[in-house]
């Protein structure tokens, strides 16, 4: 015989969404428009409902335990179907609404989307975003985030990844460079030329330079005394000709149509680097979360 249904159930992991969104029970309690002490109880009488420590808390801050973390990976994919449930019920099949936490890479964020958010918000009135951007993605479950973009393959997290695009890696110079150092012929020439590295953000490495040509693969052990862990300063630099760097081709399609930078191997084209879509949770994504990957797709390609 089925149990009979519990509400209070649901509402305690309503409380427990709100109070990891809002990051502590004073702004969850504002949200629920409860009592922060109300807020407390609820979590305490879910805590004892399921029988472990959700929350760690201490007077500075609140983070998930990790038995927390896993039963909200578990809960957290129910209260979105409830939420889109909602919606269907009002006759709102598909409807692009409410609130989407992003998690996006900055180089994406500050190169193809801010020029273009007010389009995104224009487009969905009903739409509000909360974008965060940073270097290392975190926890996407305690962060409370819908879904993040990332360049480069997944490291080894509990996020779904879904590949968006991949794009060409160039290796690329100034002109003016060229013309004082001359053009390498071929990738192992590079070894004598000033190169500007930059960092792995999961490892602080270098990235390691190759070089594909179908089932070719040249690595070439370039030095530099510039290591650099942002890509707008790497391109800057580039242009103004401190050294040959590897960039994403989406990054410097303008640059290169312009003649400010050059492609110096356009016979190695085939070393990829891919954009993917992480998500906190197996079931389909919302329509919030289809609009918005639509979106960044228009804006990089």
């Amino acid at each position: 015989m089925t149990a009979p249904f519990d509400g209070r159930l649901l509402a305690g992991v309503g409380v427990l969404s709100a109070v990891i969104e809002s990051g502590n029970f004073a702004r969850a309690a504002e949200v629920l428009a409860l009592s922060a002490s109300g807020v407390s109880r609820a979590i305490a009488r879910l805590e004892s409902r399921v029988g472990i420590r959700l929350l760690e808390r201490t007077t500075r801050s609140m983070t998930l335990t990790e038995e927390g973390r896993r039963f909200f990976e578990e809960v957290s994919p129910h209260l979105q179907a409830i939420e889109d449930a909602a919606g269907n019920a009002a006759g709102a099949v598909g409807a692009v609404r409410g609130r989407l936490r992003v998690d996006v890479d900055p180089f994406l964020a500050q190169v193809f989307l801010a020029r273009r958010l007010g389009d995104l918000i224009s487009r969905y009135p009903e739409l509000s975003l909360d974008l965060t951007t940073r270097e290392h993605i975190g926890d996407l479950v305690a962060d409370g985030i819908d879904v993040g973009l990332r360049f480069g393959e997944p490291s080894g997290s509990s996020a779904i990844a879904r590949k968006l695009l991949e794009t060409k890696i160039l290796t690329v110079a100034a002109p003016g460079l060229l013309k004082r150092l001359g053009r390498p012929k071929h990738p192992k020439d590079l070894v004598t030329y000033p190169c500007l590295h930059f960092r792995d953000p999961a490892s602080g490495r270098p990235f390691d330079w190759e070089f594909h040509r179908r089932r070719e693969i040249v690595r070439v052990a370039t030095k530099s005394r510039l290591l650099l862990s942002d890509v707008g300063t790497i391109l800057t630099a580039t242009l103004a000709g401190a050294g040959i760097a590897q960039v994403m081709a989406l990054s410097i399609r303008d640059e290169i149509r312009r003649g400010k930078l050059v492609d110096l191997f356009p016979d190695w084209p085939d070393e990829r680097f891919p954009l993917y879509a992480l998500y906190p949770s197996r079931l389909q994504p919302s329509a919030k979360v289809r609009a918005f990957i639509d979106f960044a797709l228009e804006a990089v390609k």
